[in-house]
């Protein structure tokens, strides 16, 4: 072996412990494309296969308009009432919570949708802790996404029937928040995430709606009562003053609309008043817009990720440390005779 090819092995193997030169990040791309950004088309294709679901709740007393703006939402006939028969056209004695399910597709993106209908709320005589039979409901959506997780022989997909999203429906009184309004969002906003909007808001004159709202946003505040997009969650400077504008904006002041009109040439939506067509995607009519840009357009996976990380979580974490131990002290057996904390601890 030659003294040259010596000197190279040997000097080679001084530099190993040396702490290595700082590249700048194009150093990567100096021997050619890796091609890292590939994971990005992975992911979508990956995406498009399994398709999305969301869940979104609609909850108000009835005559506000809660099945048109879900149908205008997502330009299809989605609501439970749009597909009930005219015998279940009542007002039930009780609160009764009724789901259904579509497959939409668009651009070959296809979206399982379930719209979940509270009938039945604030409609009674009592309405005292009429806010209960939803909170029952949402967590045990949770419950059942939490024995689906623990179970040993576990789906690769779990069905996610968990409600990510809480569109909540405030009469037009043009005053303030009802006692009614303020129990529920104050109980519920800790399980779930809650959009208020102000229904039929074409009743409202401009100057009316804007004092509602802001009277709505100080009862917000002064009932601590936490709406998404919530502030705790912004992730980044850019997060935080997006969400500012929205924050700024709620309650949305909506109208809901399945029904075509020409307006100057155009086909849109709309309502007819005596005073001409309220355009449903004119801002400066209403605030529909903002609203669907809000849930579909810009924040539906955050939406999602905010129940399955904050909510669900803390529902999860809960409930582990209520059945981490037995009466006795003995740990808790899950039911394929697995102590339930060691599933937990494989799996996280």
């Amino acid at each position: 072996i030659g003294p040259e090819i010596i000197t190279s092995f040997y000097g080679n193997m001084a530099d190993v412990g040396k702490t290595p030169v700082a590249r700048n990040e194009k150093a990567s791309s100096e021997f050619g494309y890796v091609g890292i950004d590939a994971i990005l088309e992975q992911m979508r294709r990956k995406a498009m296969k399994q398709g999305f679901e969301v869940n979104i709740m609609v909850v108000g007393q009835s005559g506000l308009g809660k099945s048109t703006l879900t149908n205008t939402l997502f330009k299809s006939k989605v609501s439970r009432r749009s597909v009930m028969t005219t015998e279940e056209e009542r007002i039930p004695k009780t609160i009764e919570i009724k789901s259904i399910s579509h497959v939409i597709e668009e651009k070959g993106v296809r979206m399982k949708l379930t719209v979940i209908d509270t009938p039945g709320f604030g409609d009674q005589i009592n309405n005292e802790n009429c806010w209960q039979p939803i909170m029952k409901f949402i967590n045990a959506q949770y419950e059942q996404y939490l024995q689906e997780e623990i179970n040993i022989d576990r789906k690769k997909r779990i069905p996610d029937s968990r409600v990510h999203c809480c569109i909540y429906f405030i009469p037009p009184t043009g005053h303030c928040l009802r006692p009614i309004d303020i129990e529920f969002m104050r109980h519920l906003s800790k399980v779930v995430n809650i959009v208020p909007v102000i229904a039929k808001a074409d009743t409202l004159t401009l100057e009316e709606r804007n004092f509602f709202k802001q009277k709505i946003r100080e009862d917000l505040r002064a009932n601590e009562i936490d709406i998404y997009p919530q502030n705790e969650f912004d992730e980044d400077a850019e997060d935080r003053m997006i969400n500012e504008k929205i924050r700024a904006m709620i309650p949305f002041a909506v109208v809901g609309s399945d029904q075509e009109y020409q307006v100057n040439g155009k086909r849109l939506l709309g309502r007819k008043t005596r005073w001409g067509t309220v355009e449903v995607e004119n801002t400066t009519h209403c605030e529909f817009a903002y609203l669907r840009d809000l849930l579909i357009r810009t924040h539906m996976q955050n939406i999602k990720d905010i129940t399955s990380s904050i909510h669900y979580e803390m529902y999860r974490v809960r409930r582990l440390n209520e059945n981490n131990t037995k009466p006795n002290g003995q740990p808790a057996i899950h039911t394929n005779g697995v102590p339930e904390h060691e599933v937990l601890s494989h799996e996280m």
